[in-house]
């Protein structure tokens, strides 16, 4: 099947990395990213870049977005999380109805946010749900134009049971009108994705804003939305994860070359153990990033022309993803040993970027238990 006709885009600019990084610290003091780089990311379109063409989005390749959030993550981690969550969130618009998902993609500044945790209830009342619940961790809640969540479905107060007896969820998409943010959001790093708790108290929508989340159940053509979703979010996780060491690495470097040695004049990036441990570190996180890339384009590339990507390629992409997590963590945690004091600041560049890539890490798909 050959792949649907998307707008070309460029790499992240300077100018924008630029931009990213001059208001990191304030964002991360702030605890929401900055008005210049919320704008930025409005400008560009990010939050767009996996919601279908028809619905008003830009249906991007999915090689290319996930090295497009690499490459913001490395330019600041939590504007890397939120455009990352928030771009996977507009994902489900192609699981929506289209007349719901045009509708969604049509808002001003349009920001989808979420939390996949089934913590809240959906009740069937009439042509539509009465939902109920509260649900953690959204990612750039602040700026959120809508919700995404799941529920458990109930009648009459009662569970609905799949075919093994389990609860059975349903995915939804609200508007922010309907949800209450509770701010909760007070991790380490991180803090300039705001990514709080909200709630909705017994809020009536229409099943047009329910949807299931699985190739079969698309109602957008096109290779993004054949994509397994659990794949994508490791992809999409992973390259976060990798974005954000890269940076800590190249601000490691920095320090290693201005630490004196105790009573010599020679930096402690000069010494044989220290480079030897850094190359160790640089080529496994290298190779590691290479083999997660080909892997990734491979996949990319089956989904486009046999339409399904296959249990051994799902497995494949979550042991390139968990790989390269490990390689990021061996060379993050390896490195900053040596990078002194200034490292420990909380006020210094590399010690919010430390922190970012350890809050980051401890996503519970990124647990890596092989």
């Amino acid at each position: 099947m050959p792949q649907p006709a998307v707008p070309d885009f460029p790499v992240l600019s300077p100018a924008d990395d630029a931009r990213l990084r001059r208001h990191a610290g304030a964002a991360d003091g702030a605890g929401f990213l900055h008005p210049v780089q919320q704008a930025l990311i409005h400008r560009r379109g990010w939050l767009r870049m996996l919601a279908p063409l028809a619905a008003g989005g830009m249906e991007w390749p999915l090689p290319k977005v996930v090295r497009l959030e690499e490459a913001v993550a490395r330019a600041d981690g939590s504007a890397g999380w939120v455009v990352t969550l928030c771009a996977g969130a507009g994902w489900f618009a192609g699981f929506l109805p289209p007349d719901i998902a045009r509708e969604v993609m049509a808002t001003r500044r349009v920001c989808p946010a979420g939390s996949g945790a089934p913590t809240g209830y959906a009740d069937v009342e009439g042509d539509g749900y009465r939902l109920t619940g509260r649900w953690d961790y959204a990612s750039g809640a602040p700026m959120a134009t809508h919700f995404t969540l799941n529920a458990v479905l109930r009648d009459g107060g009662k569970p609905l049971l799949d075919e093994q007896g389990a609860p059975r969820i349903r995915a939804f998409l609200v508007p922010a009108r309907h949800v209450r943010v509770e701010p909760t959001w007070n991790m380490t790093g991180l803090r300039g994705t705001a990514s709080h708790s909200y709630r909705i108290d017994g809020q009536l929508v229409s099943a047009g804003y329910s949807f299931a989340i699985a190739p079969e159940a698309a109602t957008a053509p096109g290779p993004l939305y054949r994509f397994p979703f659990y794949s994508l979010a490791y992809v999409t996780l992973a390259a976060n994860v990798a974005g954000m060491a890269a940076h800590f690495m190249a601000l490691a470097g920095d320090c290693l070359a201005h630490r004196r040695l105790p009573g010599t004049q020679a930096s402690l990036a000069e010494t044989p153990a220290v480079q030897r441990l850094s190359a160790t570190l640089h080529v496994a996180f290298d190779d590691a990033h290479a083999m997660f890339y080909a892997a990734l384009d491979d996949a990319w590339a089956r989904v486009v022309e046999d339409g399904a990507l296959g249990v051994d390629g799902m497995v494949t992409l979550k042991t390139v993803s968990l790989a390269l997590v490990r390689a990021a963590r061996d060379a993050v945690d390896g490195l900053y040993p040596y990078c002194g004091l200034h490292a420990a600041r909380e006020d210094s560049d590399i010690n919010r970027v430390w922190r970012d890539f350890h809050t980051a890490s401890q996503h519970t798909l990124l647990l890596d238990l092989d």
